[in-house]
């Protein structure tokens, strides 16, 4: 009995050390799929791991992964200064599981010429699928579902957004309103006529409607 003991225990270790050695070879090969810079979803990891979340806790433990949310994970950059934080535009990418969305922020508006000022510490995600804030990788981000939104950030459409949401401003909002109309005024109208069209709320296309009105009738004179 004391030998049928010691051989099962021995079976036992060694079956123990060919699984361990077994779920580090795995976790090799997942980390060699692993590319700096990029933020991957758990199931996107899991088509590469046979016990994804043993590994995730391993990477993560290591430092090779950054968590940045529930179910989202970063491989962080090497640079001569630290380990650089996700890009914005893949980690939404990730987020969203889907690249049609736009970046924006309150910040851009002040590029406009119109009397903003305030600096805002979100950015905000215009896109078909996600509504709701939330925080990723230390970072705000605010999702908006639109039906539409430009492929990039135009002046037009600034203005356009601007509009559409200056009772979140802390500026005095006749004061900027003002500005903006007489910025629409050196716009290229169709442009700015189309944007408001396409992007601007109902009281959004009213003001510029308005605004543009002068230019409207000195271009069909």
């Amino acid at each position: 009995m004391r030998l049928l003991h010691d051989f099962s225990m021995k079976n036992l270790a060694q079956t123990r050390t060919l699984y361990q050695y077994y779920i580090m070879t795995k976790l090799q090969e997942l980390k060699k799929r692993l590319r700096p810079g990029q933020v991957y979803r758990r199931g996107h990891l899991a088509r590469w791991s046979n016990a994804v979340d043993r590994h995730l806790k391993q990477l993560v433990e290591e430092g090779t992964l950054t968590k940045l949310a529930g179910g989202l994970y970063a491989y962080p950059q090497a640079t001569v200064f630290g380990k650089a934080p996700a890009e914005d535009e893949r980690l939404v990418e990730a987020f969203l599981k889907d690249d049609r969305f736009l970046l924006a922020s309150p910040n851009a508006y002040n590029s406009l010429g119109v009397g903003t000022t305030q600096l805002y510490d979100k950015t905000v995600v215009y896109n078909h699928k996600r509504h709701g804030d939330f925080l990723l990788g230390g970072r705000k981000f605010a999702f908006r579902v639109r039906p539409s939104f430009p492929k990039s950030l135009t002046k037009e459409f600034l203005l356009v957004d601007l509009v559409n949401n200056l009772d979140q401003l802390a500026e005095n909002r006749q004061e900027v309103l003002a500005r903006v109309a007489e910025k629409a005024a050196s716009c290229d109208v169709r442009r700015l006529e189309r944007a408001s069209h396409n992007y601007g709320n109902v009281k959004t296309k009213k003001f510029f409607s308005s605004a543009l009105k002068p230019a409207v009738a000195s271009h069909a004179g």
